[in-house]
């Protein structure tokens, strides 16, 4: 199944490539959006070994993760999005998007798309998003999509220092239709 290229209504997710460095470093290097994921701001030898143990898992078979580029219509990246497959079925999603880039509605696209695309091509039947307490874009991205609340995950991750929380949403395939993901 390599490569992956799918389309979305504003981006599209590609598998990454060996020239993303500089995109990739914009979003892994920049405080603002990683104060929000899992793990702490990259420097560009770590964000060259990010995108090279993701070409190489790409590549994998069978695949347990497509963590993509994603990318606005002109192939520039501006963000990435994750499923890492897990359990029977499931898949744990993540997304960050460069902070220049925040506010056009890509976040929503991505997730959109990929979601879709779990549960059609993959044939997944539950995806979950587990954000940050503050992350209010996200979390708004996650109910805009139908996801739904399940608890709190307490002292989830260690990033900049610190413990934090994580809120569990998910969304299963029965719930998942274009309706319903449209908004």
């Amino acid at each position: 199944m390599y490569p992956i290229g799918i389309s979305g209504g504003l981006v599209d997710l590609r598998d990454f490539r060996a020239d993303d460095v500089d995109d990739a470093l914009a979003i892994d290097g920049d405080e603002r959006v990683t104060r929000w994921l899992s793990f702490d701001v990259r420097n560009r030898i770590q964000t060259v070994a990010m995108l090279e143990g993701a070409i190489l898992r790409a590549q994998a078979e069978p695949r347990t993760e497509y963590y993509l580029a994603v990318t606005d219509k002109k192939d520039r990246m501006v963000g990435f999005a994750r499923l890492g497959l897990g359990g029977v079925r499931g898949a744990e999603l993540g997304y960050a998007i460069r902070a220049d880039h925040w506010g056009r509605g890509y976040a929503t696209d991505a997730t959109r798309t990929l979601i879709g695309f779990g549960f059609t091509t993959l044939g997944l039947h539950r995806i979950t998003a587990a954000i940050g307490p503050d992350n209010a874009a996200s979390i708004a991205v996650a109910e805009r999509l139908g996801m739904r609340y399940e608890g709190r995950l307490r002292d989830h991750v260690h990033t900049n220092g610190a413990w934090r929380d994580s809120l569990l949403y998910s969304v299963l395939a029965p719930e998942w239709s274009t309706d319903d993901s449209a908004g």
